[in-house]
């Protein structure tokens, strides 16, 4: 089976606290002239999850779906403290925005096979960022919201791009890049 039911409600959980944690953010209604502020806005969600989730969500994927073509077996698992540091962040306002809310485990990978599954969730997320980028500059015809929603795809997804390629441990560039430096 290519996905357990725990796995199944893991995915789910975490692409709604990043439409909660992103939800916030992002500007999209206004009432004469003013932004309203409800307790929680269900259309605020909706776009922050159809936005910001799937950079985040496919990523994993694409981690795991490298793995499972490596022949490997590949689990998406949920990272209590990166989910709840996402949303302590967002709980106290803060700018700021620290988001991890889950991992691939993978078992019995090669140094090679490790470092190519590594490479699979970042190159999403410059997929994701130039497609943003090229809707952006080549369709002049977009709604406010389509425009919105590809200009906050194409931000988001640089961002994830160059952050998960930096040669740190515990991200991505590090399983990467890690073997030229250390």
């Amino acid at each position: 089976m290519m996905f357990s039911l725990l796995e199944l409600l893991n995915l789910i959980i975490a692409t709604a606290v990043v439409g909660y944690i992103f939800s916030g953010i992002i500007k999209i209604e206004k009432e004469n002239g003013l932004v309203l502020n409800k307790r929680f806005d269900w259309e605020k969600f909706k776009f922050a999850v159809l936005v910001a989730a799937p950079g985040i969500i496919l990523h994993e994927l694409a981690h795991k779906f490298t793995a499972i073509g490596f022949g490997l077996q590949a689990v998406f698992e949920l990272f209590p403290l990166g989910l709840a540091i996402g949303i302590i962040l967002k709980l106290i306002g803060s700018s700021f925005i620290l988001l991890a809310p889950g991992y691939v485990s993978i078992l019995g990978a090669s140094n090679l096979q490790s470092s190519l599954t590594a490479l699979a969730g970042p190159l999403i997320n410059g997929i994701l960022w130039l497609t943003g980028y090229l809707v952006v500059k080549h369709l002049n015809n977009l709604s406010r919201k389509s425009a919105l929603f590809w200009i906050y795809t194409q931000e988001i997804n640089k961002w994830l791009f160059i952050f998960n390629l930096l040669p740190i441990p515990p991200l991505d560039g590090y399983k990467v890049f890690g073997w030229l430096f250390f």
